[in-house]
């Protein structure tokens, strides 16, 4: 069974590397290990060990923190309870979602002054009146 916090950090990771536009390939290669491997750490089918995960945030160039963010542990008297929590940079997992994020490399592609106009426009053409 998948444990919350794998699967948590799994999402971290693929999210960290379609940022990048990194392939699960690429980052096998930085960290020495097989895209399968890539494959099932994104998954949470394999647990990420301290020092791999230490090296996939020097490859994807974020601290280890990154892949922890948006999750809390509630303490009980006798457990310890691990739910998600998402994060306002994170909530509805928009950057999940293919298109998005080929809207956000393209923007981001876009020469500043244009950039700069193309998001006043998008500013005005979703304002609701």
């Amino acid at each position: 069974m998948k444990h919350p916090v794998d699967i948590h950090v799994g999402k971290r990771i693929r999210h960290r590397r379609w940022m990048l536009g990194v392939t699960q390939q690429q980052l096998g290669d930085k960290v020495g290990i097989k895209f399968q491997q890539i494959q099932k750490y994104e998954t949470g089918m394999n647990r990420v060990s301290a020092s791999r995960l230490w090296d996939i945030a020097e490859a994807l160039d974020v601290p280890v923190s990154f892949f922890f963010e948006g999750f809390e542990a509630n303490v009980t008297d006798s457990d310890t309870v691990v739910s998600p929590v998402a994060p306002k940079s994170m909530q509805g997992d928009l950057l999940s979602d293919k298109e998005a994020l080929d809207l956000v490399r393209s923007y981001y592609a876009i020469p500043e002054n244009q950039r700069r106009k193309l998001f006043d426009l998008a500013r005005v053409l979703s304002a609701t009146n």
